[in-house]
């Protein structure tokens, strides 16, 4: 069975930096796009970025919230998907999950995403 195992979460003020790792395993990693989603608390989950499963491109699919403070990257030696998350503000506070999808091309639609980790709390502090 695929899996998914985030890390990097925390506490941060406005104006800071984290990043997010999701580490996968029991999957041929380069063939999967992945994305990463957040849920905040009281609302849907959403979607934040995508990378395609040849690594090639980012998705072009991104949540304007997000444009130009977070990146997505993978490295596919270490079987991992990062998300460098800048300039952070108090409305990014939310869980943080990362999804995996054989031959995924950057989705946003979590529907299309069949694997998915625990998540990781990221909160900031205004």
């Amino acid at each position: 069975q695929v899996r998914l195992v985030e890390s990097g979460g925390g506490l941060v003020q406005a104006g800071g930096s984290l990043r997010l790792s999701c580490q996968a395993s029991r999957l041929t990693f380069r063939n999967y796009g992945m994305a990463w989603f957040r849920q905040a608390p009281g609302k849907e989950r959403e979607f934040v970025r995508a990378i395609k499963w040849s690594g090639s491109g980012t998705s072009t699919h991104d949540a304007d919230s997000v444009k130009d403070r977070f990146t997505i990257s993978r490295d596919n030696t270490k079987n991992t998907v990062y998300l460098q998350m800048d300039s952070l503000k108090p409305e990014d506070t939310a869980v943080y999950y990362c999804a995996a999808r054989l031959w995924g091309s950057g989705s946003p639609d979590e529907a299309d995403y069949g694997y998915w980790g625990q998540g990781t709390q990221v909160t900031v502090s205004s």
